[in-house]
């Protein structure tokens, strides 16, 4: 890119172009951004080319032709985008009456809601609750990794993740299960062709095939298998998971520090109503661990809201609350 060129946030971003503010399209963090076609947009380096006309300035404040409008997002006296700004704590309390009813309303609205899980959600056993979202249409999009969707299906198959029982207790040759499962999937071709052959009978995988609920799983250099659907080229995998956080209009990050993080620098802080106006995106993280919650928050993804606790606690309340809610209308 040139030099000078303005770096993206995911605030929202006016340019001036011949006298009027624009917004640019497919806003996000660590881009630039292109005018193109009569239209604004943000794209990374790697999509940009020579000869594109690229935004450039230092200042936001509309100076220099680009202003961000941080205000309503910081308030006080920072009013700017800014990293390692967190206020993370185990005790803050929990409001699933609120996300309940987020969840509703981005399904009743035909919304986005993109969840990203991590393995723990298979172990902790959460997978029945992840199903149940799915199947009853509050799953836009599931991200996840490979071992994800492997320890799930091993789970559909044999009863175990990495051999251990629904118990806790470790099945003898268990160590192998999750291989096995692997090996079955790829003799039938894909996930879905093993969920229509009838060898995954249930479980997260089961309901985005069933349900008709996309999934993109991303892959890692310590995968084992992969799965055939695990893309395993990390520019086509960023591509794969942008196609969706375009759209997102809600996001749920559960029990998963990497495909968390790289979930929230491709999310915009904000969606566009169909009126025109801005909204901030709901963006809920949550993790046993503060240190997931806070460095999500200190790279730059403000808006997310951190949950402190266990990923089958999490799920199984949540469920509760969501069931409840509607149960009163």
């Amino acid at each position: 890119m040139p030099d000078g060129f303005f770096s993206t946030t995911n605030l929202p971003t006016y340019v001036k172009v011949e006298g009027a503010w624009r917004l640019p399209n497919e806003p996000r963090m660590d881009g630039g951004i292109v005018f193109e076609g009569g239209e604004l947009w943000v794209r990374e380096g790697r999509q940009i080319r020579k000869g594109q006309l690229v935004a450039v300035a230092n200042a936001e404040d509309g100076k220099e032709g680009i202003f961000v409008h941080a205000a309503p997002f910081f308030g006080g006296e920072h009013g700017q985008f800014e990293f390692m700004a967190s206020e993370v704590s185990r005790e803050k309390p929990i409001d699933y009456v609120t996300m309940a009813k987020l969840l509703i309303t981005q399904r009743d609205q035909r919304g986005y809601t993109v969840w990203v899980t991590g393995p723990a959600l298979v172990h902790s056993r959460a997978r029945g609750d992840m199903s149940w979202f799915i199947a009853n249409g509050f799953v836009g999009v599931l991200l996840a990794g490979n071992a994800v969707a492997v320890h799930d299906i091993e789970a559909s198959i044999y009863g175990t993740t990495l051999g251990m029982t629904r118990t806790g207790e470790i099945k003898q040759g268990g160590h192998g299960l999750h291989m096995r499962a692997i090996n079955m999937v790829r003799a039938a071709g894909s996930i879905a062709a093993a969920v229509e052959q009838g060898l995954i009978k249930d479980g997260i995988m089961h309901a985005c095939v069933t349900s008709k609920v996309p999934f993109v799983l991303t892959g890692s250099i310590r995968d084992d298998g992969p799965l055939p659907d695990v893309i395993t080229d990390m520019l086509q995998a960023q591509n794969a998971m942008r196609a969706h956080t375009m759209k997102a209009t809600m996001a749920v990050l559960v029990a998963t520090a990497l495909h968390a993080i790289a979930t929230g620098n491709m999310l915009p802080a904000f969606v566009m109503e169909p009126g025109g106006g801005l909204r901030e995106l709901p963006t809920i993280c949550v993790d046993s661990s503060e240190f997931v919650v806070s460095k999500l928050k200190d790279r730059g993804s403000h808006q997310a809201f951190g949950v402190v606790t266990n990923a089958q606690d999490f799920m199984h309340i949540l469920r509760l609350y969501v069931e409840r809610e509607l149960e009163s209308r």
